[in-house]
């Protein structure tokens, strides 16, 4: 495991020098008759991102003259085969040092535990994508998605056992070892375990669905205190946990709840709904709602966004036809930091 220690990743609203995301492939979809629906719901993501900085859309060959029909030419273009959507999770994780240079990492993918196949090319996306863009590559031996880790950028991150530490993804590493590389090439020294994510999440508790941090010091947790919800034992659980766990600078994270939404289930399935799935572009915030009896709650989550991130445009998108997939806006997005040194303005509203 080789050691990346003056590089660190940024928290998410340090500001981007652009967003990539990946077109979706209908093969790949859980329900694809739903496959316009989706691309529907990509192409207006793309179109609300492309409102605040530069948009990569990662397209298979014989996808991009339907992508460029529907997204048309203010974003730009490169064609990188690829099995799935979701670029949160097989994208690159790019660290920067205090000069401002970066590196990305390169985890290994394997479909959120192989419950998905084929995988292949999603596991060669990202090395692709960094050279594409003459970012030195650095390759890690973790499986690891995107969506499992959330850094505040002064060396706190935040992860679910349920995920981390599942079997399918690392089963010959133990948590120590995995601490270890986390730190290694992340730069963080302190390491925040929540236990399980939402029930009914695919990805194994992604903490993209449940927690995050939107400053030092403060995190954002979805919760549900209805005891009669499948999530309140998890809420309480995971909660308790936060009470009791100090960041990187010793102090207590303050805890904002997030009220979740309504249950619905789509085609028998209980679909989990997260308002913290939501994505930070410079000077704005993307946030999925969902409408009919969540209307009050999305309402709810609008108002904590708007004070928690007060220089940023709160944009709302309709979060169903993706969650129906599986996941949402956050999932679908991954950011490129800009090359801007640690001493210099990182204020995502700029």
């Amino acid at each position: 495991m080789k050691q990346n220690a003056s590089y660190y990743m940024p928290p998410e609203w340090a500001l981007h020098e652009r967003t990539l995301i990946e077109w979706p492939v209908k093969d790949s979809l859980v329900f694809p008759e739903n496959y316009d629906d989706v691309l529907n719901a990509y192409t207006s993501t793309i179109q609300a991102i492309a409102e605040f900085e530069p948009v990569t859309l990662i397209v298979n060959h014989d996808a991009f003259k339907d992508a460029k029909s529907r997204c048309g030419n203010q974003i730009d273009y490169v064609i990188i085969s690829h099995d799935d959507g979701w670029c949160r999770d097989n994208g690159p994780t790019i660290v920067i040092n205090n000069n401002g240079q970066r590196r990305g990492i390169n985890w290994k993918f394997n479909a959120w535990g192989e419950k998905y196949h084929p995988f292949d090319l999603d596991n060669e996306v990202a090395p692709k994508i960094l050279k594409n863009y003459n970012i030195p590559c650095l390759d890690s031996p973790l499986v690891l998605e995107g969506g499992s880790i959330h850094v505040d950028g002064q060396g706190t991150l935040l992860t679910t056992e349920e995920c981390l530490l599942n079997k399918n993804r690392n089963p010959l590493f133990a948590k120590n070892l995995i601490e270890r590389e986390l730190k290694n090439q992340l730069g963080i020294s302190q390491i925040i375990w929540l236990k399980r994510g939402l029930f009914g999440d695919e990805t194994d508790g992604h903490i993209d669905n449940l927690a995050c941090f939107s400053k030092p010091g403060t995190i954002l947790l979805q919760t549900s205190f209805n005891k009669g919800d499948i999530n309140h034992g998890r809420t309480m659980e995971n909660l308790d946990i936060l009470n009791n766990t100090r960041d990187a600078s010793g102090k207590l994270p303050e805890i904002v709840f997030i009220d979740q939404a309504p249950a619905r289930v789509y085609k028998k399935t209980l679909l989990p709904l997260s308002y913290l799935n939501f994505y930070i572009v410079n000077g704005g915030i993307i946030l999925p709602v969902f409408g009919g009896d969540a209307k009050k709650y999305d309402e709810n989550a609008i108002s904590i966004l708007t004070e928690q991130f007060p220089d940023h445009k709160i944009v709302t998108l309709d979060g169903m036809p993706l969650i129906k997939e599986g996941g949402n806006i956050h999932c679908i997005t991954q950011q490129i930091p800009a090359c801007i040194k640690k001493n210099e303005s990182s204020d995502s509203s700029l």
